[in-house]
């Protein structure tokens, strides 16, 4: 039987909530960090870009296969696009994903010097590269402000009541620059992927027995 309980209204309770559920979650998940695996920054750019619809645990396979024809920036963006949809075809999307891989690489050689912009809105003109991506990188490989709106993060802050039935991740996004602390927000979404993964699920009942936010939650199933 689900119990609802009321979401806050009141922008200072949610103020209140989101901090009670960030300190619950980093006892809960002190390591949390991105679960893509990366060394250079362009290689998040790319793996990011594959993770569309795709595990992450599957880009981590194919990546270094990638990597190993294609080492930096250079290669990838001379690639032939079609030598690049073989290689991450098992992703999903394959042509699609090649082809803003390549744009987005020869961006980063013709216009960048084949750094990764340090500027939100700059990313934002890459190909391929969305708010959600931009967050990724400025967050992880800039230590900047960041909130990343994936599903785990769209789906958890529904269910515990942070957001009220929002489900467009920019909106997300605006709503929760409103209650968490700047300094938080980055590592706040990588432990809503782990907490996602592990407790709330999509694909199953969530384990609110198992939950760390369970007396806290708006919506318990």
């Amino acid at each position: 039987m689900s119990v609802r309980q009321k979401v806050p209204e009141d922008l200072t309770a949610r103020k209140a909530l989101a901090l009670e559920v960030i300190d619950r979650l980093k006892k809960e998940y002190p390591d949390a960090g991105c679960t893509l695996d990366y060394a250079h920054a362009w290689q998040l750019l790319v793996s990011v870009r594959l993770a569309a619809q795709c595990t992450d645990a599957r880009v981590n396979m194919i990546v270094p296969k990638l990597y190993e024809k294609f080492p930096d920036v250079n290669a990838l963006a001379d690639a032939p696009v079609e030598e690049i949809e073989e290689i991450v075809r098992p992703c999903g999307l394959g042509k699609s994903k090649a082809r803003d891989i390549s744009a987005c690489m020869r961006m980063l050689r013709d216009v960048y010097g084949g750094n990764v912009p340090n500027d939100f809105n700059a990313l934002l003109k890459l190909p391929g590269v969305g708010r959600k991506s931009a967050n990724l990188i400025m967050g992880d490989v800039f230590g900047k402000p960041a909130i990343v709106t994936d599903t785990h993060c769209i789906r958890l802050c529904n269910r515990i009541g942070l957001v009220d039935h929002i489900k467009e991740p920019k909106k997300v996004e605006m709503e929760l620059w409103k209650i968490i602390p700047p300094e938080e927000g980055n590592d706040l979404c990588h432990r809503f992927v782990l907490h996602g993964r592990d407790i709330c699920s999509a694909r199953t009942t969530p384990h609110c027995e198992h939950c760390c936010l369970q007396d806290i939650c708006a919506q318990r199933i």
